[in-house]
């Protein structure tokens, strides 16, 4: 019975620490909004976040996105995120990491997705 009871508590302690490890959005400055165009070079459509890396005139960007499951409610698909496909995203900039940027909406051709 005290084996399951720290079993239970570690995993508890555990589960804590992954959520709160993973909403740690104060890294991104919501009070500098960025509007990138660019062209999708890479993409991920995967749990915690999805990511695209989206070459702009300039550089090649971090995009941090919703989870899937949220873009799919939305009407994003992971087709919609294909190498290639031009967006554009509006977001915040990570305060550490110059090339990332947090998304708050995505355009890819005439769809706009709303992803917070």
């Amino acid at each position: 019975m005290k084996v399951m009871l720290k079993c239970i508590g570690l995993s508890s302690l555990l589960l804590a620490t992954t959520v709160f490890a993973h909403h740690g959005w104060s890294e991104y400055d919501a009070g500098n909004t960025l509007q990138l165009n660019g062209t999708i070079e890479e993409s991920t459509y995967s749990h915690p976040h999805s990511i695209v890396r989206l070459k702009t005139a300039d550089k090649i960007w971090t995009v941090v996105l919703a989870p899937p499951s949220r873009m799919e409610n939305r009407g994003l698909s992971k087709e919609m995120l294909n190498v290639g496909n031009k967006a554009t995203v509006v977001g915040y900039p990570n305060r550490n990491k110059p090339e990332e940027m947090r998304a708050e909406r995505i355009i890819i051709g005439s769809k706009t997705t709303e992803l917070r």
